[in-house]
């Protein structure tokens, strides 16, 4: 009877382990910035807003979207989904196997130039069109050799070569020498050259840090046209730039947050906080500055924003 009631006990206790495992939310984590303080914001918000449990796990794109696929809980959720970009795997996972859900709510994802924004004010630098011409030339040459210099992104980015390819298209390399030297080396002349209000022109994105380090003005180009947007990257053809061609701008990003429909069963709240959890790019930026520019910790971040954003986080929880 004893040994009867022993087993049972240890049935009980490992059924209870075993459910308790399966409700711990396993999140993904990306190597860029973003991704890794998005993670550790979903992970805060789980555990001290609902009481549950949750651990980060590393992993890439594919990886991720293959456990979420599985639904055993070995990794739950992704937390920023860049489409276009990983549309294939949207389509595979999200389209394809319903597998998957995306957030309802999403942030926007913008790259192009960026210039000071007393740049824009002081000298009517405001279009990719007014770097191509011979003011330009003489507003952004910083190292007095008769042409100026705009900064594409570091060499080894498929964007640096998207942004070569703008340099040429636009006209803009015939007034401007494109440079790819490091990003923290490019970074740290930046400072020196908006501590003196001079010109520099560079490649951007948003969400980044820059948009919180300086006042800065995004470039307007024409809108995206994918027949007017051809890019060929070196692994694809060795004449890839010759190849390429580009007359407007990128595309518009939509970053949503992914989590694993399994969810639904094993930690609905969870699966419906990840369906309503709708970030903007300042905020996202803003969390990169702090992180990256200040070296403080990603949960400190996060967790001193969710305090002061209750009404956000209520309602991604469905609290009015």
């Amino acid at each position: 009877m004893k040994r009867l009631i022993l087993a049972a006990c240890f049935a009980a206790t490992t059924s209870l382990s075993a459910h308790a495992a399966s409700d711990t939310v396993m999140i993904g984590e990306p190597s860029w910035p973003g991704a890794k303080i998005i993670a550790n914001l979903i992970k805060v918000v789980i555990e001290e807003k609902l009481g549950g449990q949750a651990e980060l796990v590393p992993g890439t794109n594919p990886v991720i979207f293959a456990a979420m696929d599985g639904g055993r809980g070995d990794i739950d959720v992704h937390p920023d989904v860049w489409l276009p970009n990983q549309k294939s795997l949207t389509d595979e996972y999200v389209d394809g196997k319903g597998t998957v859900g995306l957030s309802s709510g999403a942030y926007e994802g913008r790259s192009g130039f960026c210039v000071p924004s007393y740049m824009a004010e002081e000298h009517n630098i405001k279009s990719v069109f007014d770097l191509a011409t011979p003011e330009a030339q003489e507003l952004f040459d910083a190292d007095g050799d008769g042409k100026g210099e705009i900064w594409v992104g570091a060499s080894g980015w498929a964007s640096t070569n998207v942004h070569k390819v703008k340099a040429r298209d636009y006209g803009i390399e015939t007034f401007l020498e494109p440079g790819t030297e490091d990003e923290t080396v490019f970074y740290a002349k930046l400072k020196d050259v908006v501590a003196q209000k001079k010109g520099a022109v560079f490649y951007c994105y948003k969400p980044h840090y820059v948009h919180a380090l300086y006042d800065v003005t995004m470039l307007e180009e024409p809108e995206h046209d994918p027949e007017t947007y051809k890019i060929v990257q070196p692994d694809a053809d060795a004449d890839w730039y010759d190849k390429s061609k580009i007359t407007s701008g990128d595309s518009v990003k939509s970053v949503r947050i992914a989590h694993s429909k399994s969810l639904e069963e094993r930690a609905p709240d969870a699966a419906k906080l990840l369906a309503n959890m709708e970030l903007n790019s300042d905020d996202v930026s803003a969390w990169t500055f702090e992180v990256v520019v200040n070296g403080k910790e990603p949960e400190d971040v996060v967790r001193a924003w969710v305090q002061e954003n209750g009404p956000a986080v209520d309602a991604w929880l469905g609290i009015k």
